[in-house]
């Protein structure tokens, strides 16, 4: 157990990983330390941030829920604190479950940043009906051990009222809390052809708007252009050319190998905020369909316009009063420049204080503190970051890139490694468990099949090496098509 000094608070915080945890490409990609969305960690991060405050210590649980942790978090912890996103969602109902029933068995409060729930920009609930259950289950838990509930915007407000829930507040997304109330957009002039110029989406954005044809024209016009992913997915599909993401054959997104932006290395996913965000202050404009994205980008103190493809994006948009417009309106002819000289950051600058205060009045009846009230605004937090050295944004592995393969085998080897000791300890354990029982049931055949821990490794290093390797061992030329991996190894 860990023990605290007399005053000491200890606040266990929902998150892929902390903030000061600097991981390799191959290990953060390996342990999808992003929770499968890059934009996870922007909102993690910033809690991690806000509540760092002289006298408190700030956990991350690693994402995970685990019943089984219940009693260690009761007697190791004063607070649980959940940022979550569009939480209220068909897909995400099984890890809903989850988290409901570890809040069931705290005795310590319990405060959710946040959440939101996602349907389409008409907010019609009734997709969400047979989730409904789940989440009366998971607001009555939270609620039993909080004053009140964080959500993220108008809709998902509305939503949980017309449950019966009374103690529900809109405090936005932590994520552009990040700096407190100090946070402001300028911008002026118009973007010309040599204007560096980032876009984000969605696959299913891709796949069911105009967002190809316009990412293609944007690069024709504004050859400084560059995609920034976010799903762990798109990320292997860059690092390892893995290709076995369902999403992966979608050839008009630029994460695919056979696109113009993946192909001349215009593409980015990255894994830290901090390096996301101060990548993105070199840029002139940021538009998308991805809310964190674009959020980044404001961060950075770069202007940004959303395109609103469902009620998460739409109502933390609205409630940021963020530029914005609806996807389903978006044609191929649509300009960045367009977007850009439309974009009015007025009310965004003017309302931001107003929104910061009542989003640390919802901490403060949650007996939470932040450190811009409480604390030195982040200084500690800023100069710690500062003497980190996290890894570079994930970028495509193209057949000219001769120097990355060397370190990504090296990584495969290192895991092969990894995994031949474990199995050694496997087998060690294995023959112990062999003995014994023999020894204790003399009368009894004890059978081991030969080689199961030499099988036993061999899948295990082969799902961790073979694909990645095969793909380092034959180059694809320029424009063929994908080919199945293992049709591409039995060719070596």
């Amino acid at each position: 157990m860990t023990t605290r000094g007399p005053g000491a608070k200890r606040v266990l915080l929902r998150s892929g990983k902390s903030p000061f945890t600097a991981l390799s490409v191959e290990d953060a990609l390996h342990r999808d330390v992003i929770a499968t969305n890059a934009g996870n960690l922007i909102f993690s991060d910033a809690s991690h941030k806000i509540l760092t405050v002289p006298g408190t210590e700030v956990v991350s649980n690693g994402i995970r829920s685990r019943l089984a942790q219940a009693e260690r978090i009761n007697e190791e912890y004063d607070a649980f604190v959940i940022p979550l996103a569009n939480a209220f969602r068909p897909s995400f109902e099984a890890s809903l479950k989850r988290l409901t029933r570890l809040i069931g068995r705290l005795r310590i409060p319990v405060v959710v940043l946040g959440v939101g729930a996602q349907t389409g920009v008409g907010y019609n609930p009734a997709r969400l009906a047979r989730i409904e259950p789940s989440v009366r289950e998971f607001v009555s838990a939270v609620l039993d051990r909080s004053a009140t509930i964080g959500v993220r915007g108008e809709f998902t407000e509305r939503y949980l009222k017309d449950m019966g829930f009374r103690d529900v507040e809109v405090i936005g997304c932590p994520s552009l809390f990040m700096n407190g109330d100090a946070l402001r957009i300028d911008h002026g002039g118009e973007l010309d052809r040599d204007a560096r110029i980032a876009v984000n989406g969605s696959h299913s954005a891709f796949k069911s708007s105009a967002l190809p044809d316009i990412v293609r024209a944007t690069y024709a016009r504004y050859p400084d252009l560059t995609f920034i992913g976010q799903n762990i997915g798109e990320a292997r599909q860059l690092h390892w050319r893995d290709m076995s993401d369902p999403n992966s054959a979608l050839g008009s997104i630029p994460t695919h190998p056979d696109h113009p932006l993946y192909r001349d290395g215009r593409v980015r996913v990255y894994l830290d905020p901090a390096t996301w965000i101060g990548e993105l202050g070199s840029y002139d404009f940021s538009f998308g369909s991805r809310i964190h994205g674009n959020i980044a980008a404001l961060l950075a103190g770069v202007p940004a316009t959303v395109l609103c493809g469902d009620s998460r994006t739409l109502e933390l948009a609205r409630y940021f009063e963020i530029p914005h417009r609806k996807l389903s309106a978006a044609t191929a002819e649509l300009d960045p420049a367009e977007l850009y000289e439309q974009a009015d950051f007025g009310a965004f600058n003017r309302n931001h204080k107003e929104r910061f205060d009542r989003f640390t009045g919802f901490l403060d009846r949650n007996g939470l503190h932040n450190t811009f009230t409480h604390g030195d605004s982040g200084a500690a937090y800023e100069e710690r970051m500062a003497g980190l050295t996290l890894p570079p944004a994930v970028r495509p592995w193209t057949e000219t890139e001769v120097g990355g393969v060397s370190e990504r085998i090296n990584h495969l080897q290192s895991r092969l490694e990894e995994l031949t000791a474990r199995n050694d300890q496997l087998e060690q354990r294995l023959a112990k468990a062999v003995k014994a029982a023999r020894a204790a049931r003399p009368a009894a055949v004890v059978r081991v099949p030969a080689r199961v821990a030499e099988t036993d490794v061999y899948r295990k290093a082969r799902r961790v090496v073979g694909r990645q390797l095969r793909r380092a061992l034959q180059p694809r030329p320029a424009g063929a098509p994908v080919r199945p991996l293992r049709e591409r190894f039995s060719e070596n």
